[in-house]
C-alpha cells in the first residue's frame, strides 16, 4: 500500500474504535529475496504483506489487536477485539496519555529509491552473476542472498496524530568457501544500485584464500581489529541498555548513573535515522518525532531513549523512540551511529606488531547484561597480524568479553560502513581494541 491506502485504511479503522484512545499502526512491505548456493539460485521467495495493530485505551486498561485482513468485516472484528482485551486488562495507575499531533520532521535524504522499490528478480540476479563468476574464478563456492525491500508505515490515532514513511532497502550477503577457509563481505544500503557485487566478491574470496591452512594460535588477551561487520555485532547488544526501560529497572549499565564515564574519551555513540548510511523514518510507533540523540559524548554517557509511557514516567522529554506495542523492550534505539577515528583501517593494521584482524562474528550470547559480558565466535575470515602485516589465517577462537572494557581501551578508523542482521541496522568504523579476551580454539 502506498501513503494514501495506509491513511485511508487506518482511517477507517479509527471511525469504528470506541475508547478513550485509539492508536492504529499500519505496515506494508514488498520484500524479495534471491537465495544462492554453489554458483545457482535455489530460492526465490517474494511477499507482499499488511497489517494492522490498534491499541485502545479504556481507563487505564489497555487492549492491542492485529490482522492482516483489511475488509470491513476483518476491520470490525479488530475494533471489537481491541475493546475487548482493553476491558480484561488489568489497570495501569501510570498510564501515559497517547502522543498529540507533533511538527515532524521530513524524512532524510536517499530513504527511498525509486528503482530499487519495483526491483525485478533479474536486477537480483545480475548481482549474483557478478559472485558467481568471482567464485569460479578463484576455485571457492558462493552461498548467500541479495534482498529488496520497499516498506511503508502509516501512525495514526484518535488526538489527531498522523505520520507516514516510506523507504527502500537493498542487502548483499555472501560467503566464499575454499578448501578450508572461508571469508565473507556483506553490504547495505537504501538503493540497489549502490550495492557493488563485484567488489564485494572480490573481498569474500581474498579473505577465502588469504585465510587458507588456518594455524591455531593461542587463547587470551589479543590485542583486535574488528572490520564493521564484527564490531557492529557486538555493538547491538549495546542497544538495550540506552532503553528507559532498562536504565529503570537496573538491568542497564547507564542505571548507575547518566554523565558517568564508562568508555575511552574517544567514544562518541549516538542514534541517527537521518544518517546518510541509514536513513530512515524520522517518527516512531507511535507517531511521535525522533530526536537524533547522543547517547554517549566522549566516554560519558548522556541520554537514553524514552516514549510516551516512560517519558511521563520517569519525567523525561519523550525522545520519540516507541516500538509498535506491545512489546517487552520498552522505548529502543534502532540507528545507532558510532563517531570514527582518525586513522584508516590500513594503517590501524600496519601500526599492529601482534594481533587478530577479525570480519565478523558469530552466535553471539549473553553472559551478564549489566556488565555487557557477552561470549561468541570468529567466522569467516580471522587473520594474524605480525609486525604491521597480515600473517595468514587462524582457527577460529572464542571470546568471552565485556563490551564496556573493550571500549575502553579502543581506537576507531576514520571510515565507517553500514553494517547489520536480521535485527539490527547500525554505522559504525572498525575498531582497534586491546586485551580482548579469547577463552579456547578450534580445529576449523
Amino acid at each position: 500500500m502506498d501513503k494514501v491506502a495506509r491513511e485511508r485504511l487506518a482511517a477507517a479503522v479509527l471511525e469504528r474504535t470506541n475508547a478513550d484512545q485509539a492508536e492504529v499502526l499500519v505496515a506494508g512491505s514488498d520484500r524479495a529475496l534471491m537465495r544462492f548456493t554453489h554458483e545457482s539460485s535455489n530460492q526465490n521467495v517474494a511477499a507482499n504483506e499488511t497489517s494492522i495493530s490498534l491499541r485502545v485505551i479504556v481507563g487505564n486498561r489497555t487492549g492491542v489487536a492485529r490482522t492482516n485482513a483489511v475488509d470491513d468485516a476483518a476491520l470490525d472484528a479488530l475494533a471489537a477485539q481491541a475493546r475487548a482485551l482493553a476491558e480484561l486488562a488489568p489497570e495501569n495507575p501510570a498510564q501515559a496519555p497517547l502522543p498529540t499531533p507533533s511538527r515532524l520532521p521530513a524524512a532524510p535524504a536517499g530513504a527511498f529509491d525509486d528503482a530499487t522499490a519495483t526491483a525485478e528478480p533479474a536486477a537480483r540476479a545480475r548481482l549474483c552473476a557478478d559472485l558467481f563468476q568471482a567464485a569460479e574464478a578463484a576455485g571457492c563456492w558462493s552461498a548467500g542472498y541479495v534482498a529488496t525491500t520497499r516498506s511503508g508505515v502509516t501512525v495514526a490515532n484518535a488526538s489527531g496524530t498522523l505520520a507516514s514513511f516510506d523507504g527502500t532497502e537493498a542487502a548483499l550477503n555472501v560467503k566464499m568457501t575454499a578448501r578450508d577457509s572461508t571469508g565473507y563481505a556483506e553490504a547495505y544500503a537504501p538503493a540497489l544500485h549502490a550495492i557493488d557485487a563485484a567488489a564485494l566478491a572480490r573481498s569474500a574470496v581474498d579473505k577465502a584464500r588469504g585465510s587458507a591452512a588456518p594455524r591455531r594460535v593461542e587463547p587470551g588477551p589479543w590485542t583486535v581489529i574488528l572490520e564493521p561487520a564484527a564490531f557492529g555485532e557486538l555493538l547491538c547488544y549495546l542497544a538495550s541498555h540506552f532503553s528507559a526501560q532498562s536504565f529503570e529497572e537496573g538491568s542497564s549499565f547507564c542505571s548507575d548513573g547518566l554523565g558517568q564515564r564508562y568508555f575511552g574519551d574517544n567514544v562518541t555513540i549516538r542514534d541517527d535515522y537521518a544518517d546518510p548510511l541509514n536513513p530512515s523514518m524520522p517518527f516512531d510507533y507511535e507517531g511521535a518525532p525522533t530526536q537524533r540523540l547522543t547517547l554517549v559524548e566522549r566516554g560519558v554517557a548522556r541520554n537514553v531513549v524514552t516514549d510516551s509511557a516512560y517519558a511521563a514516567k520517569l519525567r523525561l522529554p519523550n525522545t520519540g523512540h516507541a516500538l509498535p506495542a506491545p512489546n517487552t523492550y520498552g522505548p529502543y534505539p534502532l540507528h545507532l551511529t558510532v563517531d570514527p577515528g582518525t586513522r584508516p583501517l590500513d594503517e590501524l593494521i600496519a601500526t599492529t606488531e601482534r594481533g587478530l584482524l577479525i570480519t565478523r562474528f558469530w552466535y553471539i550470547r549473553t553472559v551478564d547484561q549489566k556488565q555487557a559480558i557477552v561470549t561468541g565466535m570468529t567466522r569467516d575470515g580471522t587473520f594474524a597480524i605480525e609486525n604491521g602485516t597480515l600473517a595468514g589465517g587462524v582457527r577460529n577462537l572464542r571470546f568471552n568479553q565485556s563490551i564496556l572494557e573493550a571500549l575502553r581501551h579502543c581506537e576507531f578508523s576514520r571510515e565507517r560502513r553500514r553494517t547489520g542482521g536480521y535485527a539490527y541496522a547500525l554505522v559504525c568504523p572498525a575498531a582497534k581494541i586491546d586485551g580482548f579476551t579469547f577463552t579456547s580454539t578450534t580445529e576449523f
